[in-house]
């Protein structure tokens, strides 16, 4: 072969090359949200902006995204639940008298700290504002019933 047959051949094994490389490229998209990496049954999509990851194959009537499931929010919310049923199991045992299993500690009682000190929690202003309001109906409900007396006991006589 000669110096200029080597050329064209690896020019025209590039060229058929190409079309090969472009196919594999994962999809591009214009604002870069998902991110698409093939597997066996199709591409896994990735939500760059929520986390949330989707396998997309093909079916009969075009292509389908199914959400996987994500099994850490599945997990915290079960943890919770148990946190929540576990601290009423406690309330229920303590309400009835009952101490609580092996190392489980009873909460202190409200005012007592962790060294059983009393504390004393000095009222804020807003709770004191509320007591004040209360005073005033209950004595405002007072002078109005000693008022609607006096009427009655006039009356009457």
């Amino acid at each position: 072969m000669n110096r200029i047959g080597i050329p064209v051949v690896l020019l025209a094994f590039m060229l058929l090359l190409q079309p090969a490389t472009a196919q594999t490229a994962a999809p591009e998209n214009d604002d870069g949200r998902f991110t698409f990496n093939r597997v066996a049954d199709g591409f896994l999509r990735l939500d760059t902006r929520t986390g949330q990851v989707s396998l997309c194959s093909r079916r009969p009537a075009g292509w389908a995204c199914e959400t996987i499931p994500d099994e850490r929010t599945a997990l915290e919310n079960e943890i919770a639940r148990l946190q929540s049923n576990n601290g009423v199991l406690k309330k229920e045992l303590l309400a009835n008298g009952l101490s609580l299993p092996g190392s489980v500690k009873a909460p202190p009682p409200a005012g007592i700290d962790e060294k059983n000190e009393l504390t004393l929690r000095l009222p804020s202003n807003a709770d004191i504002d509320r007591m004040m309001a209360v005073v005033e109906k209950v004595w405002r409900r007072l002078v109005e019933m000693i008022g609607n007396l006096q009427k009655d006991v006039l009356r009457k006589t």
